[in-house]
């Protein structure tokens, strides 16, 4: 049995201090053995982490008592082995990069759509308003190479920060229609989707991304693995490395 506890999460949350911050997140992961990384900004963290499963959640409790990650969720995945090499935190101006300051989800997040409320539009073609659904791969090319829903657009960015480009060039293409955006795990997808809104787009966030769809719904609509950023390389629908 897989006995390496594997974690990702993120949250926007308003962080004042992210460079003091940094050694003291350090210190506490290294004292419990974990490895992976953490990036801090002003506007939030973001975490991969993996590690005995007691100590990966001991230390995940212990960052919720600091009420700015009170509402931290985590995604869990199962290894053979450690995937990260070292434990590193880093301080960062975002914790995902696009440049677009006026681009702040921890001020407020755009509307979400739940994994299963999504199947249930896919397998009906519309949302339940009756309104055309279409997806929006937010991620680089070469990890939607690895998997992506079928039908979804893809506009072949090589980097978040062309995102916001590619949306105004895209943009009559999706008036008038209910565009969910998605990535691995929620991070991407929740800037893009504010972005989306800001050029008046009916855009929405599918919550906990494509890792969040798997855990939650499977494989269904679907198609290849999921890239992560760690030595798995990628997982299939049940969360297992296939890389």
């Amino acid at each position: 049995m897989a006995s390496v506890l594997n974690i990702s999460a993120y949250l926007f949350t308003r962080i004042a201090d992210p460079a003091s911050l940094r050694p003291v997140l350090k210190e506490r992961t290294e004292a419990r053995g974990l490895r992976g990384t953490i990036l801090l900004a002003e506007e939030g963290i973001n975490l991969f982490l993996a590690g005995p499963a007691e100590d990966v959640r001991g230390f995940v409790d212990e960052l919720r008592e600091d009420e700015r990650f009170a509402a931290l969720m985590t995604k869990e995945s199962w290894s053979d082995e450690q995937p990260f090499r070292k434990m590193l935190v880093k301080h960062k101006r975002e914790i995902i990069r696009m440049d677009r300051p006026a681009i702040r989800p921890e001020a407020g997040r755009a509307p979400a759509v739940d994994p299963t409320t999504l199947r249930r539009w896919l397998d009906a073609g519309v949302d339940d308003d009756g309104r055309e659904v279409v997806l929006l791969d937010t991620r680089n090319a070469f990890e939607v190479d690895h998997g992506t829903f079928s039908g979804a657009l893809d506009w072949r960015i090589e980097k978040f920060t062309e995102f916001p480009e590619a949306a105004s060039a895209h943009r009559d293409e999706l008036v008038g229609k209910t565009v969910v955006s998605f990535c691995t795990g929620g991070i991407r997808c929740e800037k893009a989707a504010l972005v989306l809104r800001e050029d008046g787009i009916d855009a929405r966030q599918l919550e906990g991304g494509i890792l969040g769809y798997f855990e939650h719904v499977g494989a269904a609509g679907f198609e290849g693995d999921c890239f992560v950023f760690d030595e798995r390389r990628t997982v299939d629908a049940s969360l297992q490395p296939t890389g």
